[in-house]
């Protein structure tokens, strides 16, 4: 053994111009050999000392593959932006607090004016809404006694924002300004508005027993979405809104009106069909307003967003908003086709096969789509969960519920369907047997009488 290995420092030594002469030699190499071992090792410990850390911070400092898209940077005290097609919440910052609403509130109001009147009914100014004087009270200013449509009037709310006409036409809807916000409020209720409360009808700042005239981002929202996809007026609310400018007369052509819509923003971006204004000094610069492109229909409500010398908070925001969705969020078909599924139905009867106790049925999805599309962040997926029974025991039903199937999206169900069995069978008993011996054995007879007539 000692030999081999000094053969072998031989010829490692021999590599490197060394010359061992006997033991002496040897010893000479194992010391030198030791040292630069030493070293070697010291290098390696200092070297991993101090560059062992930098992999492990320098991963902590990498981005994952998939991020969440950055949010805007957004003036206003209260935003939300949702998908009005699902109501999915897009985008919110303070969007449960609630907030003065300012002359938004008028988008509640005009809905209940469409959806209590006709665009030809008429309705005349009293004493009470004429005579309402209000520092920055918004009005077009009808004279006592004169009657316009019901049409123009909604122009007029919706446009110009007049305040005289939401108040006259609570009277006549209603019968008084406090019975027409009952409505207001019972209106938000239906609508599952938890967090709003309406005090007057034009949007002027008010508290009554119920509390203060307030709601919230997320659920003006929810309104400006029933006014423009769900209400069965949406198609009249959608074009007054998408109205640049509107003129009118009073019924006997003595006084005529100019409406022009405040909202800017339906010539900032392509898609823009609808949105109301608002301010008031406590409220601040309010808005709420839809854009719809490639299937698409976003809504962004914006409360507290600047007060004077900051009126373009609102339009800068929205824009960000809408920008945002349509950058970041796409409708995406995502049925999948699933692999042919099957049940084994134990102690069912075959009649093709009768020595066969256990038969594989075949099943189908109830009312499958042809199209799921989903509104979808650009780099979110759909879960397929498929859930069905193993095994089942005879006797089944055609169109027997075996399981189910679940689109899912951040665990919430977004599609359920039902997956049926094609065909019922029977249980394999001790009389479907007999029958079908016998049967077999009749068959069987016939045959053998038939052959032997035959011969």
């Amino acid at each position: 053994m000692k030999k081999v290995c000094l053969i072998s420092l031989e010829r490692s030594a021999a590599g490197r111009n060394l010359r061992p002469a006997g033991s002496e030699g040897v010893i000479m190499y194992r010391k030198s050999h030791a040292v630069r071992t030493f070293l070697c090792l010291l290098l390696t410990f200092v070297f991993m000392t101090v560059f062992s850390a930098q992999p492990l911070l320098a991963a902590s400092d990498q981005k994952p593959s998939v991020a969440w898209p950055e949010a805007p940077a957004i003036n206003s005290g209260a935003a939300c932006l949702m998908d009005a097609d699902t109501n999915a919440i897009l985008f919110g910052a303070n969007m449960d607090e609630q907030r003065y609403p300012a002359s938004i509130t008028k988008v509640m109001t005009a809905l209940l004016v469409a959806e209590n009147k006709q665009p030809a009914d008429q309705v005349t100014f009293g004493e009470q809404a004429v005579s309402e004087s209000i520092p920055g009270n918004a009005r077009i200013n009808v004279q006592l006694g004169e009657t316009i449509s019901v049409e123009d009037a909604l122009h007029a709310i919706l446009l110009a924002s007049a305040n005289e006409v939401c108040t006259q036409l609570a009277i006549d809807i209603a019968g008084s300004v406090e019975a027409f916000v009952k409505m207001m409020n019972e209106k938000a209720e239906e609508l599952g508005l938890t967090k709003t409360h309406f005090v007057t009808p034009n949007g002027l700042d008010g508290e009554d027993e119920g509390g203060v005239h307030a709601t919230t981002a997320m659920e003006l929202a929810k309104i400006m979405k029933y006014c423009i996809m769900d209400s069965q007026e949406k198609e009249m609310f959608l074009d007054i809104t998408g109205t640049k400018e509107y003129h009118f007369r009073d019924l006997k052509g003595t006084s005529s009106y100019t409406c022009t819509n405040h909202n800017a923003f339906l010539t900032m971006m392509d898609g823009a069909i609808s949105g109301k204004t608002g301010f008031t000094a406590d409220a601040g610069y309010c808005y709420v307003g839809a854009l719809r492109r490639d299937e698409r229909t976003f809504i962004v409500a914006l409360l507290a967003c600047g007060w004077p010398n900051h009126k373009g908070y609102k339009w800068s925001d929205t824009k960000k908003l809408m920008e945002y969705g349509l950058s970041n969020y796409e409708y995406r078909n995502v049925w999948q086709e699933l692999p042919k599924q099957e049940i084994v139905v134990k102690d069912s009867g075959n009649d093709q096969n009768i020595y066969q106790k256990n038969i594989v049925a075949e099943v189908e999805i109830q009312q499958k789509p042809e199209v799921l599309k989903v509104l979808l962040r650009t780099d979110e997926n759909v879960e397929i969960s498929v859930q069905m029974e193993k095994a089942l025991s005879a006797p089944i039903e055609k169109g027997q519920k075996v399981g189910e199937v679940r689109y899912i999206i951040d665990k919430n169900i977004i599609g359920k369907y039902y997956v049926l069995t094609r065909s019922g069978l029977k249980k394999r008993t001790f009389s479907w047997c007999l029958k079908r011996c016998m049967e077999r054995f009749f068959r069987y007879t016939r045959w053998n009488t038939f052959f032997v007539d035959l011969r």
